[in-house]
């Protein structure tokens, strides 16, 4: 069974720094894609940032340059750095994965909040 479990959440201010962590459990990186979602209030969710095994990485334009998506193999975890953070960054940033073959995001984790606000 697959368990995806978030931590890192919280206030920012503007312009400031977090680090969110994905704990992955059950899933076999080598044949699974790493992802990031978010959604904010009254939004569609919207893919942030993946990653392969392999380090191969995609980004949404409006975190490019920003955040950095990354993978540590032997801890089995993903990690979602946020740098110079924007309020419009506020939403509940999700963890998720699915299968290489697979166009649709099959395992989700509980989601974690993250408030950009002074």
């Amino acid at each position: 069974q697959v368990r995806l479990v978030e931590s890192g959440g919280g206030l920012v201010q503007p312009g400031g720094s977090l680090r969110l962590s994905c704990a992955a459990s059950g899933i076999v990186f080598e044949t699974n894609i790493m992802g990031w979602y978010r959604q904010a209030p009254g939004n569609q969710r919207e893919l942030v940032a993946s990653i392969t095994s392999l380090g191969d990485t995609t980004y949404a334009d409006f975190v490019k340059g920003r955040f950095t998506i990354s993978i540590d193999n032997a801890k089995h975890t993903v990690y979602l750095q946020m740098n110079s953070v924007k309020p419009e960054d506020t939403a509940v940033y999700y963890c998720t994965a699915k299968p290489r073959i697979s166009i649709r995001w099959t395992s989700w984790g509980q989601g974690t909040q993250v408030t950009v606000s002074s």
